[in-house]
């Protein structure tokens, strides 16, 4: 305790039930930044309001993995406290917070009001709900509750989601206006986050644009009605745009990217799910000379909108992912890796590709691009001759076979058998931590291989592996996996021979069965 309170501790994840009584110890420490990942309902209101008048004034970041609407307001209402005499006011709590992340059950007018007018220093607001049920009045957002954000004019970063995960809703009572009124008060706004807004236009969305001069991040997701129109004359503004989000957005077509494009500086562009954006948007995408991070899942692009960043974008691209285009055949892997620049690619997801096979991934392999994740899963041509030729790449001659893969996704792909998991073992792929395959390959082997590699998590479920781009857009924290250090190394080499023994009995037990 004493070494985090001498290093000031700047970020603490606390993800275990402790009793209330614990709080107040924690809270003893100077904390900048608090994380706290479980469901806050799982305590009595009254004994959290109690605890959190002991928290730090230094606190200034603070995300909540789940707690109610209620609970918040309740929290950072100025009431009468617990045990106070009714002419006592309870003192502002959690007075120096500039970031607050919380995911609700309902984003409420009273929520959001009470937040923007307790919370004096507040720059950065990320609000999130997933609602069990179609919100009532009283537990919704309106265009009342959007005039009532940034009262105090430091609000840098605004992000309101409505999720889809238990139930299909919207924001359905806010419209234009509720944004007309809220961008009054946003001209300094930078990063601005909306998904649900389905009754918004491209005149609110347009208001956004012509109002906020500082803006660099956009993200829209579930824009029902945005069309082409909203970025017409986008080149009039003086927005520079560097990260730009437009998920779910079946409008748009190719001409919004044509118009988008004049923003030179984009660095991130997410154009998943939308269905109509093909291969006339990659040809205007491929003058981005600074586009790091591209995603076009689910989009109508082919081979030849591929071949289109073959000669522009494709050698600062660190991140592409192409999942669910179902036009893309191996061609596209030719047209990106044909050896004619140096690439920078990282992170790699052909996933749902229906027509890629093994010859595209031995042109891969070929490459010797330092990818270091690749996610192929239900791709129902890709076989063990795809891990061979992955387990056989060398990216340079100082480290071993498959030496750049750190994330390996191969779940349900058709043509994987027993015989790929003899290409698993050491010494290939030796900086590998995440592997998905298909369990019921052979339960035994998968088991065998976990124990086999202790630093390898092996997924089976058909669960994602590593995290999700849309929420973590801006590619900030792109993965810096650690090397692999004495004592990994050393208890790696501990286990000896009796684990490779121990899969090749599970190997063999599996071909008998076979036989």
């Amino acid at each position: 305790m004493f070494f985090m309170h001498k290093l000031h501790l700047c970020h603490f994840l606390l993800t275990q039930h402790m009793p209330p009584g614990m709080y107040s110890i924690f809270f003893l420490i100077l904390w900048q930044a608090l994380s706290l990942m479980f469901d806050i309902s799982l305590f009595l209101r009254h004994n959290f309001a109690r605890v959190w008048t002991l928290a730090s004034e230094k606190l200034t970041s603070l995300e909540i993995g789940y707690i109610s609407s209620v609970t918040v307001t309740e929290l950072l209402s100025p009431n009468v406290g617990p045990h106070q005499c009714p002419n006592q006011i309870r003192p502002s709590i959690l007075p120096g917070i500039q970031k607050l992340l919380l995911s609700v059950d309902y984003i409420t007018d009273t929520m959001v009001g009470t937040i923007s007018k307790g919370l004096v220093l507040l720059t950065h607001l990320e609000l999130r709900d997933a609602p069990l049920i179609e919100p009532r009045i009283t537990f919704d957002l309106t265009n009342s509750g959007l005039q009532q954000i940034n009262q105090h004019g430091k609000l840098k970063h605004l992000s309101l989601i409505r999720s889809q995960e238990f139930h299909i809703t919207y924001f359905k009572r806010v419209n234009d206006l509720g944004i007309l009124l809220m961008a009054d008060k946003c001209a300094n706004m930078e990063s601005i986050c909306l998904g649900g807004f389905c009754r918004v236009t491209d005149s609110g969305f347009k208001t956004i644009l012509h109002s906020c001069s500082r803006l660099y991040k956009l993200k829209v997701s579930h824009g029902s009605q945005l069309t082409d129109l909203v970025f017409h004359d986008i080149a009039a503004t003086s927005l520079s745009l560097t990260h730009v989000s437009l998920r779910w957005c079946n409008l748009l077509t190719n001409h919004a990217i044509r118009s988008l494009v004049c923003n030179m500086g984009l660095k991130v562009l997410d154009l998943r799910d939308c269905r109509n954006i093909g291969d006339e948007a990659l040809r205007a995408i491929g003058s981005l000379c600074k586009l790091k991070m591209l995603l076009l899942d689910g989009t109508d692009i082919s081979d030849v909108g591929i071949a289109y960043l073959q000669h522009g974008i494709i050698g600062s691209l660190v991140s592409l992912s192409v999942r669910g285009c179902k036009k893309l055949t191996d061609k596209c892997i030719s047209a990106l890796f044909d050896g004619s620049s140096k690439l920078q690619l990282e992170e790699l997801d052909l996933s749902n590709l229906p027509n890629l096979s093994d010859n595209g991934v031995l042109t891969l392999a070929r490459s010797r691009v330092p990818i270091s994740e690749l996610r192929m899963r239900q791709c129902p041509l890709i076989g063990d001759t795809s891990v061979m030729a992955l387990a056989s790449m060398q990216v340079d001659d100082d480290r071993g076979h498959g030496s750049s893969l750190r994330l390996l996704d191969l779940y349900n792909c058709g043509g994987i058998t027993q015989l790929s998991f003899r290409w698993l073992k050491k010494p290939y792929f030796p900086r590998l931590r995440w592997l998905g395959v298909t369990g019921s390959v052979n339960r035994d082997i998968v088991d065998a291989l976990a124990r086999n590699r202790p630093f390898l998590h092996v997924a089976c479920r058909g669960e994602e592996l590593g995290t999700d781009p849309w929420n973590d857009l801006d590619g900030s924290d792109m993965h810096d996996y650690e090397e692999l250090d004495e004592l990994e190394q050393w208890l790696q080499e501990r286990e000896g021979e009796s684990d490779d023994e121990e899969m090749e009995d599970a190997e063999d037990d599996a071909f008998v069965v076979m036989e």
